[in-house]
């Protein structure tokens, strides 16, 4: 896997035909992008994991100041993956209402693109728009699992484990 500084994009050796593949992160724009990243967590989070299909969405799925859908697509435009950044008044529950926390939600990569690195980057672009917003301070609820995958992109835990549509999760934080 080798990354372009300059435009974000991650070129993926062996990921199938042909026999180099590029994606991009980018933020989702109308409703075309969030029906795909919309897909993305039904795939992940409501046939893999069993998340019931009625609390996997919620209000800040719809259009809203305060929420930034992020995507992965392949060069191909197929979807890989999808985050979601809440601030402000839609992110008062889950930063303790302080303007300068952001969270970072909704993170889910397809089985087929795992380990290719759409993971990092989605988190990466995700802190972006957050810094682009003037946020400091990024929050998460991480499934226990994936503890590690934050840790070492500088994460620490914090609080206890706590159960979350039946999957054990960890709040997290990260400074910007």
């Amino acid at each position: 896997m080798s990354a372009d500084p300059l435009d974000g994009s991650v070129t993926v050796a062996g990921c199938s035909a042909p026999a180099e593949r590029s994606f991009l992160v980018r933020v989702a724009e109308g409703p075309a992008d969030r029906k795909a990243c919309f897909a993305v967590r039904e795939d992940v989070f409501v046939i893999e994991q069993r998340v019931p299909v009625e609390i996997e969405y919620d209000v800040f799925d719809e259009d809203g100041a305060d929420t930034v859908h992020l995507l992965a697509l392949a060069g191909d435009g197929t979807p890989l993956g999808a985050g979601r950044l809440l601030h402000g008044p839609a992110a008062a529950d889950r930063t303790g209402g302080d303007p300068r926390v952001g969270s970072l939600g909704r993170l889910a990569v397809v089985p087929a693109a795992r380990g290719l690195g759409v993971g990092v980057a989605l988190v990466r672009a995700i802190e972006d728009a957050a810094r682009e917003r003037g946020l400091t301070v990024m929050d998460l609820h991480a499934q226990t699992h994936a503890r590690g995958f934050y840790e070492r992109l500088g994460y620490t835990a914090y609080g206890p484990e706590y159960d979350e549509a039946g999957i054990g999760h960890q709040g997290m934080r990260r400074e910007l």
